[in-house]
């Protein structure tokens, strides 16, 4: 084996946590078990190491408690939905994956009520987590919220046909759906009605702004891949920023850790540059405005935090990746 260095990742940002991050992650491990979520003793013991609620404990920091705990609960709810596709191997096939996303994005658009015996865990889950978004949102928040969920299970079918059809996708192509594939863009539209943050469309829309969003979307991203990318390629999965780098430029995994870490630097630097240009009028609105970028800031660095802190669920450690 070959050991392969991880360049340091520093953030010039403040981490915190939420006051409510233990009775969060006590209300997840009693809501997964509730919706027979997990079925082995192997995924139980898992899930006691991955410690989710500390992830949506640290990107949102200042959210009440009953808020907390329906991000963290959706939160889970994508990290077994994840494992539960690359495990099982009828699960990462496209055609399968499409009639089970379909059924999903069902319970979204009709509001539909499901019970574990009627529907099964997944799709009772997801009811579940979505009746409680319901009622501390707006329709328009809504229909938000699913159209990044519809592209957030695209994305998951258009990884099954690469997997299929053996495809490894570009850089390009893999750079503009990895925020799709991770959800990132569903976290975004989450932070209206967790943090309780009310932009009006046109800052929200802002050019420099939206290039904020983007920036973070690509920080998480792909310290995630960097965290991850020793599994990944022990599992075959090519849908890895440093794995896509490996293959399209041929050249060492060292050296697409290496670049990652430089892409992901220069994320980093566009997103403190961006910061310092706000454009802020001295009016009240301005509070909000900086209240929205304080999130996008507590998601880089919380996320950060909770996979070299808190989690067990990246094998590899923070300071060596293993190619085997």
């Amino acid at each position: 084996m070959t050991t392969i260095q991880l360049p340091a990742i520093r953030y010039p940002f403040a981490s915190g946590i939420n006051q409510h991050a233990n009775e969060a992650q006590e209300h997840v491990t009693s809501w997964v078990r509730s919706f027979d979520l997990l079925s082995t003793e192997k995924a139980w013991l898992r899930f006691g190491k991955a410690r989710f609620a500390w992830l949506a404990a640290r990107a949102f920091p200042d959210a009440a408690l009953r808020e907390l705990c329906i991000i963290a609960d959706f939160n889970t709810w994508l990290f077994i939905l994840d494992d539960q596709c690359a495990e099982a191997a009828v699960a990462r096939k496209a055609d399968y994956l499409t009639g089970v996303m379909a059924g999903l994005m069902d319970i979204l658009h009709s509001n539909r009520l499901v019970t574990t015996i009627g529907g099964g865990p997944l799709p009772a889950a997801l009811s579940n987590i979505w009746e409680r978004m319901r009622a501390i949102s707006t329709p328009a928040w809504r229909l938000r919220f699913i159209r990044s969920m519809d592209e957030y299970f695209t994305s998951c079918i258009w990884e099954a046909e690469n997997r299929e059809s053996g495809l490894i996708p570009t850089v390009e192509d893999y750079v503009r759906m990895r925020p799709d594939t991770g959800a990132l863009l569903a976290e975004r539209e989450a932070i209206e009605i967790i943090e309780k943050i009310y932009l009006p469309a046109e800052v929200v829309e802002q050019e420099l702004l939206q290039r904020m969003v983007q920036a973070c979307n690509n920080i998480v991203c792909w310290s995630n891949d960097l965290f991850s990318c020793a599994k990944e390629a022990r599992q075959g999965d090519v849908h890895n920023l440093v794995l896509v780098l490996q293959h399209a430029h041929q050249i060492t995994l060292q050296e697409a850790i290496n670049e990652a870490v430089r892409m992901h630097n220069e994320e980093v630097a566009i997103f403190v540059a961006l910061e310092k240009l706000l454009p802020l009028k001295g009016l009240e609105s301005d509070y909000e405005l900086l209240r929205y970028v304080s999130v996008l800031r507590s998601w880089i660095i919380g996320n950060y935090d909770w996979s070299i802190k808190d989690t067990g669920r990246y094998a590899a450690a923070v300071k060596d990746v293993v190619a085997v």
